[in-house]
């Protein structure tokens, strides 16, 4: 017997919403049915993104320093950010050098602000929209290359499918089933947020970096004789 030869498996927006409303014991019946579920994805999604790392939702970006200007406003859909390195150069001249995250109270106590050299530190600043600070404030121009966390697009229309990850769709399903039983099929709170704990535990912990991990003790905290 031969194999379909076929990966492109997707879901829409109204296939989760049937799979979920199934798992409740119910059906979709009226048009509040599809918008209430609508709702409950992208609830569901804001929990994720408070959950852990999504690592489908990294996107490498560039931001041009200028001299003078330590502070930068970010994209909206910014949740965090990663890493981040200033580069100098270009072609075989490029290098890129690690700039250091610090925190809101080491940043507020950083006594000379305005002081200008190339930017060794940053803080991101994460409110509804977010900015990051530089310091040493630029002395001329550079490039900061960061890697931020966005957030997972809207749901919305029944007919899109979703920005999620072949691997996810399973705890997407379970996920939305629990939410709607909180609404409408309480008997079935109990047994659906189980799946959905173990469904979202399994797919994030296969959603790691893979890279060996390697530590190299330092000498000099330790002291000879």
């Amino acid at each position: 017997m031969a194999t379909s030869g076929s990966t492109n498996f997707e879901l829409d927006v109204n296939d989760y919403i049937e799979e979920a409303f199934e798992r409740c014991g119910l059906e979709v019946r009226t048009g509040y049915d599809v918008k209430t579920a609508n709702r409950s994805l992208n609830l569901m999604f804001a929990d994720w993104a408070n959950r852990g790392l999504n690592r489908w939702t990294i996107e490498q970006s560039t931001l041009s320093l200028t001299s003078g200007t330590a502070v930068y406003t970010l994209p909206t859909d910014t949740i965090d950010i990663l890493s981040a390195v200033i580069r100098t150069g270009t072609g075989t001249s490029q290098s890129d050098t690690q700039i250091t995250r610090v925190s809101r109270d080491t940043y507020i106590n950083i006594p000379s602000k305005n002081t200008q050299a190339q930017p060794s530190q940053w803080y991101v600043d994460r409110q509804i929209i977010p900015q990051i600070k530089i310091w040493p404030t630029p002395d001329t121009t550079y490039t900061l290359v960061y890697d931020r966390l966005t957030r997972i697009e809207d749901a919305d229309s029944s007919i899109n499918t979703l920005d999620v990850p072949f691997r996810f769709y399973p705890c997407l399903a379970a996920g939305l089933a629990y939410y709607l039983a909180m609404k409408k099929a309480p008997d079935r709170i109990q047994i659906l947020k189980a799946v959905y704990e173990e469904e979202f535990n399994r797919a994030a912990y296969e959603d790691v970096d893979r890279a060996n991990l390697s530590l190299v003790p330092r000498r000099d905290y330790y002291g000879f004789s």
